[in-house]
C-alpha cells in the first residue's frame, strides 16, 4: 500500500513539473515603480524571462526587481525560473554616494538603566542647554534672537540655576551647531522687588550705535497697580545692558486692565523709528498691539490693536505669548505662541495686518519662538519643552528646556513650513549599518493590532532620512523603546486619516503633541529626522514639523510600525557625526 501511495504521489509531481514546463506563463513589469513602461513577456513554464533594459531614475540607484509592491521578495531574472504569472517591481534606492560605517566612538547606554541618568549623560551642542549650576540644571526660557555681523545672540529666560527670578542671559553662535555661553546675566531681575522684581519676555533693536533691550517687567507684589509694564535697558554693546531708570509703557487705558501687558518685540522702521508689539488682553480676549517709538525713546505712540484672537478658529486663549512679526516673499507674518498649545502664524498682504485665519506651525513642544534673518533665510528659534520628570510617561510639560532653531520656509501660496538648518542637518556624516532586514527599505503591513519592523539604532545624536507611501487610513511611524515593555513604547504618529503628525506615549494610548500633517494614500514623501540626546524634530519635508522629547530611548533599537495600513518606507539612512 506504501508503494502504490508514494508511486501515485510521485506520478502527481511528474505531472505538476510537466504541466509547469508545458505552461506559458505572463512576466509584467510594473510601469509605476520602473519610471516607463516594459513590455511584458510570455514564458514557458521552468523557463527563465529575457532581462529588460535595467531602468534608470535621476538620483537613484536600481536595487533590483521584487515579486511584490512592499519589495519584499526579490526577483533574479538572470537565475530564477518562471513557474507563475508575475508582475516584477522595481526597486530603487536614493543616491547619496556614501557607504555604512563605524567610526567606533559611541556612547554607551548599556548601563544607564533610568531615563534620568541618560539625560545627565547627553552632550547638547546644537540643541543648547546650559551648563550645570553647582547641582542645578538651568533650562533655556523664552528666547530673544537678534543677529549681527555673522554673530546669532540668543538671550532667554534662564530657568533653575543660579538665576534669579527669570533674569536674561546670552549664549551666541555663529552656525546653531555650537554656543558660546555667558556665565552672567545680560539683565537681572530686582531683587528688592518692585516693577520688575521678575523679568518676562522681551528684544533687543540697535538705533544709532546703541543696543536697547525692551524687556516685561513683571511685579510680584499687590501693592502695583500695573503688574505688567514694558520696560528697557540700554547698552553700548549687544551683551551688556543698563537699565533706564523711570521708562516704562503701561497698559492704555481703554484694554481696562492692569495685569496682561507683556513681551515687546521691537523693529527699526525705515524712518528710523521703533515698532513695538505687545501681545495683552481686552475685554478678556487676547490681542497683539502696536506701538511707535521714536529712537531716542521720548516718545511713544500707541497705534491699536493689529491682531485678535478668534476662539471658534484659534482656541479660546487669554494671552498670545512671544508675538513677532517678519517680512517674507512679499507676504507680510504675525507668529505667537499660544498658552501652552503650539506655535501659530498668520498671513498678511500689509504690515500689519490685517491677517487672514491663523495656522499651526509646529506642535506645543516648539514654544516661544520668534524670528531671526541672515543672508535672505530666516529662522525660528524656540525652547523644546522638557519634562519636570524624565521617568513621566504621561506628559512633557515643564516650563523651559533646550534652544531649538528650525528654517522657515514658504510655499508658492503663501504658507510657511519649518525645515532642519543645513549646517545642523549637514553635520552628520557618518552613515551607518541599519537592522532592517531590506538593508536600506522596510515594509510594515498591519491590522487592527500593531505590527513592527527594526529599523533604526537611537544612538546620542543622529539623523534619519528616507522616503515613504501607504495605501491606508490607519496610523504608522516611528517607535522606540522606553523600559523594554511593549505597553509603553513611544510614538512618532502619522495619522493619514485624521491628517495630523503626533507624539504619544504608551503606544498610542497617551498623546503629548500634535501638528496638521495632510497626507494622500498613494504619493511618495520624504522625512528627515534629528535627534540629539532627548530633543528630536521630525519633518515630513515640505509638509509639516514636530518637536518631540523623548527621554531613555539611546541606545535601543527604533522600529517602524503601523496599523490598519500598509507603508512602504525606501532610500533610508541613518547618520551620525563623526
Amino acid at each position: 500500500m506504501k508503494r502504490i501511495l508514494c508511486a501515485a504521489l510521485c506520478l502527481a509531481l511528474i505531472l505538476s513539473l510537466a504541466a509547469c514546463s508545458s505552461g506559458e506563463y505572463t512576466v509584467s513589469f510594473d510601469a509605476a515603480s520602473a519610471g516607463t513602461a516594459i513590455e511584458s513577456q510570455t514564458v514557458k513554464g521552468g523557463k527563465k524571462a529575457a532581462a529588460p533594459a535595467e531602468p534608470t531614475r535621476d538620483g537613484y540607484d536600481f536595487i533590483g526587481w521584487f515579486k511584490d509592491a512592499g519589495l519584499t521578495e526579490s526577483f533574479d531574472i538572470a537565475s530564477e525560473k518562471v513557474k507563475e504569472d508575475l508582475t516584477l517591481y522595481a526597486g530603487w534606492d536614493r543616491h547619496t554616494g556614501d557607504t555604512p560605517t563605524d567610526p567606533g566612538n559611541d556612547k554607551d547606554f548599556s548601563s544607564m538603566r533610568t531615563a534620568s541618568s541618560q539625560e545627565d549623560a547627553y552632550d547638547y551642542s546644537a540643541f543648547f542647554l546650559p551648563e550645570v549650576d553647582g547641582i542645578k540644571q538651568p533650562y533655556v526660557g523664552d528666547t530673544m534672537p537678534y543677529y549681527e555681523d555673522g554673530t546669532y545672540y540668543i538671550y532667554y529666560l534662564k530657568e533653575s540655576g543660579d538665576s534669579y527670578n527669570h533674569s536674561a542671559y546670552l549664549a551666541t553662535t555663529t552656525d546653531f551647531l555650537t554656543y558660546t555661553e555667558y556665565d552672567a546675566s545680560v539683565l537681572e531681575a530686582n531683587h528688592d522687588g518692585g516693577q520688575d522684581s521678575w523679568i518676562g519676555t522681551g528684544s533687543v533693536v540697535k538705533v544709532d550705535n546703541k543696543y536697547y533691550f525692551f524687556y516685561t517687567g513683571h511685579g510680584n507684589g499687590a501693592v502695583l497697580e500695573y503688574q505688567e509694564k514694558i520696560m528697557a535697558a540700554v547698552g553700548d554693546t549687544p551683551t551688556a545692558f543698563e537699565k533706564i531708570e523711570g521708562w516704562d509703557i503701561t497698559p492704555p487705558a481703554e484694554l481696562g486692565q492692569k495685569q496682561d501687558f507683556r513681551d515687546p518685540q521691537g523693529y527699526v522702521d525705515e524712518s528710523g523709528n521703533i515698532i513695538l508689539t505687545v501681545t495683552a488682553a481686552q475685554d478678556g480676549v487676547a490681542r497683539i498691539l502696536k506701538y511707535t517709538l521714536s529712537p531716542d525713546l521720548q516718545n511713544v505712540h500707541y497705534d491699536g490693536v493689529i491682531f485678535t484672537n478668534d476662539e471658534a478658529k484659534n482656541g479660546d486663549f487669554w494671552n498670545l505669548e512671544c508675538s513677532d512679526t517678519f517680512e517674507m516673499g512679499g507676504k507680510y507674518y504675525i507668529t505667537y505662541s499660544a498658552q501652552d498649545d503650539t506655535l501659530w502664524y498668520a498671513v498678511s498682504d500689509t504690515p500689519y495686518g490685517p491677517y487672514g485665519d491663523p495656522v499651526r506651525l509646529d506642535g506645543k513642544l516648539f514654544y516661544a519662538a520668534k524670528h531671526v534673518e541672515n543672508d535672505g533665510k530666516v529662522y525660528m528659534v524656540g525652547w523644546a519643552r522638557r519634562s519636570e520628570s524624565p521617568s513621566s510617561t504621561t506628559d512633557v510639560s515643564g516650563w523651559g528646556g533646550n534652544v531649538a532653531v528650525q528654517e522657515v520656509l514658504q510655499n508658492p501660496d503663501g504658507t510657511l513650513y519649518l525645515d532642519p538648518v543645513d549646517a545642523i542637518a549637514d553635520s552628520y556624516t557618518v552613515r551607518r549599518e541599519l537592522p532592517c532586514e531590506g538593508g536600506t527599505h522596510a515594509y510594515v503591513t498591519a491590522g487592527a493590532a500593531y505590527n513592527y519592523v527594526d529599523a533604526f539604532t537611537a544612538y546620542e545624536s543622529f539623523k534619519l532620512t528616507g522616503e515613504f507611501t501607504f495605501t491606508g487610513t490607519g496610523s504608522f511611524g516611528l517607535s522606540f523603546d522606553y523600559n523594554g515593555k511593549a505597553d509603553k513604547v513611544k510614538f512618532i504618529t502619522i495619522s493619514p486619516a485624521e491628517g495630523l503628525m503626533k507624539l504619544q506615549f504608551n503606544e498610542g494610548g497617551t498623546t503629548i503633541t500634535e501638528t496638521a500633517a495632510p497626507l494622500t494614500a498613494g504619493e511618495t514623501y520624504t522625512f528627515t529626522y534629528i535627534q540629539e540626546g532627548s530633543v528630536g524634530i521630525f519633518y515630513i519635508d515640505g509638509v509639516a514639523a514636530l518637536t518631540v522629547r523623548l527621554y531613555g530611548v539611546s541606545g535601543k533599537t527604533v522600529q517602524i510600525f503601523a496599523e490598519n495600513n500598509s507603508v512602504l518606507f525606501t532610500s533610508l539612512r541613518e547618520y551620525t557625526k563623526g
